[in-house]
């Protein structure tokens, strides 16, 4: 009710423009320590499953790259998972499917769906092997696109190398 009042009364646009902190802070019922703890948790998580399936690539037999990719894709998960506390996932959604964004979230999705997929039900090693380094390429690209003009840099300095 709250929210079609702020609609109707013009002041939607008004909470755009208000501080990141303020954002987060009245995105979600939890306290703020509450949800630091819950993010802190959750990425030491996620990067403990990434670290941790690089030991699945000791000995490369099909079964280990398996599990290598199982346990990378989880993690990059659990990491992403872990940001919604920050911001509550409704919101955290909303940034992730505005314009600006929606192809790196739908080919960091993609990617990661493609992985799985490889990994358990297709079973082909390589492939999945394939999917994580596409995984990993997008989830730099989706997180560049919180950094005002990274992308437009990276896209410059790429494009600088391949004209030499």
């Amino acid at each position: 009710m709250d929210k079609l009042k702020k609609v109707l009364n013009g002041k939607e646009e008004e909470e755009d423009q208000q501080g990141i902190v303020t954002q987060i802070y009245e995105g979600s019922t939890l306290s703020w320590s509450t949800r630091l703890k819950g993010f802190i948790i959750c990425f030491v998580i996620g990067c403990l499953l990434s670290v941790l399936s690089t030991f699945a690539l000791i000995f490369p037999t099909a079964a280990n790259l398996k599990l290598f990719a199982i346990l990378y894709t989880f993690g990059n998960i659990t990491a992403l998972v872990s940001t919604m506390f920050l911001m509550g996932p409704v919101k955290q959604l909303k940034n992730m499917f505005k314009e600006k964004r929606i192809i790196a979230t739908s080919l960091v999705i993609l990617f990661l769906a493609l992985t799985l997929c490889a990994a358990l039900w297709w079973k082909i090693a390589i492939l999945a092997i394939i999917f994580c380094i596409c995984q990993f390429l997008a989830l730099i690209w989706y997180s560049l696109s919180y950094i005002p003009y990274a992308r437009d840099a990276v896209t410059k300095c790429f494009q600088g190398c391949l004209n030499c």
